[in-house]
């Protein structure tokens, strides 16, 4: 897959190169997506994977996907951004069994890990089988969430499926700061946990 740029080097190859690439984007919630969206959209094709198995009830699960299909519908981007509403019910065994070794793990700690990755190989195989050239998550947009770690799995699973990672901490150059004023002037929602079954934490996101 070649060295792994910086988000600046990455955009500016895009944006030289003279073409819109696809890229699926995993989304954890509309107040990360925003900033994200806001930054990647004149670059990219966007397609929204909404696949969050970690998120519990089913009630935050589906008015997590309701505030990013609002989103859509208020803001304004260069091209149209499509939206995948990910079958959590189908794989939930499967995320139990990968996290259920760590049930007293303090957030960032090896149940994230293995959380991130599970998000991030669906979002990959799903990126990879449909075509897309690239795929990313919205994940480092909180400060909550370790960036190096993400981009460590994501890039791992992008050299072993041969697929092309974004990598990014969008929470930088103001980026959280401006996830908040846009979640402001969108009114969207902003969840007080992360989603995690077993512990919400209270803080927000």
């Amino acid at each position: 897959m070649g060295s792994i740029l910086s988000l600046s080097d990455e955009l500016e190859n895009v944006r030289s190169s003279g073409r819109v690439p696809t890229l699926l984007l995993h989304c954890c919630c509309a107040p990360c997506a925003s900033h994200v969206l806001e930054l990647l959209t004149p670059f990219f094709l966007i397609t929204i994977l909404y696949y969050n198995p970690n998120i519990y009830p089913r009630e935050e699960y589906e008015k997590r996907a309701g505030e990013l299909k609002k989103l859509l519908r208020l803001a304004e981007y260069p091209s149209r951004v499509e939206m995948i509403v990910g079958d959590c019910d189908r794989c939930r065994d499967d995320y139990a069994r990968i996290t259920s070794p760590y049930p007293d793990e303090p957030e960032g700690g090896l149940r994230c890990r293995a959380c991130y990755e599970f998000r991030l190989r669906e979002t990959a195989a799903r990126a990879k089988e449909d075509g897309y050239e690239y795929f990313a998550t919205t994940l480092s947009v909180s400060p909550h969430k370790n960036a190096v770690q993400l981009n460590e799995i994501g890039t791992d699973i992008a050299r072993e499926l041969e697929i092309k990672y974004l990598s990014a901490d969008f929470k930088k150059k103001d980026g959280y700061k401006r996830s908040v004023e846009l979640s402001k002037k969108y009114s969207l929602y902003r969840q007080t946990y992360c989603g995690c079954t077993p512990k919400a934490f209270n803080r927000s996101e």
